[in-house]
């Protein structure tokens, strides 16, 4: 229960962080992320490399969600709007996998397969 709480807290905490960091780059910054991100990619500079290497994790982790979920319609559209929006979707579907499944790893990585 203990390890539990401390993944569930570290889930908040990474959710709600990034959250707000991201209205306050988009509030000063504007709201044009993907040319944010494909300026950075043609950079070939190592923020090019990070966030190109991030990007490759998101993909990874929206194609988890998908597989987890059987591809059904709702596990693609969550995938994707997690792919696009990181941590602060991925994180409350950890959290609420967590209370589905009672904390049991083995249900929360592979769901009923």
């Amino acid at each position: 229960m203990k390890k539990q709480l401390l993944l569930t807290s570290l889930l908040v905490i990474q959710a709600l962080a990034l959250l707000a960091y991201t209205f306050y780059v988009g509030s000063i910054n504007g709201w044009g992320f993907l040319d944010a991100v494909i300026q950075n990619v043609r950079g070939f500079d190592w923020n090019g490399q990070f966030t190109l290497d991030f990007s490759c994790y998101l993909v990874l982790s929206a194609l988890w969600i998908m597989w987890r979920n059987k591809f059904s319609i709702a596990s693609v559209i969550v995938g994707l709007i997690a792919m696009l929006m990181g941590i602060v979707v991925f994180a409350p579907y950890l959290l609420y996998l967590l209370i589905k499944e009672d904390g049991d790893l083995k249900r929360i990585l592979i769901g009923d397969r």
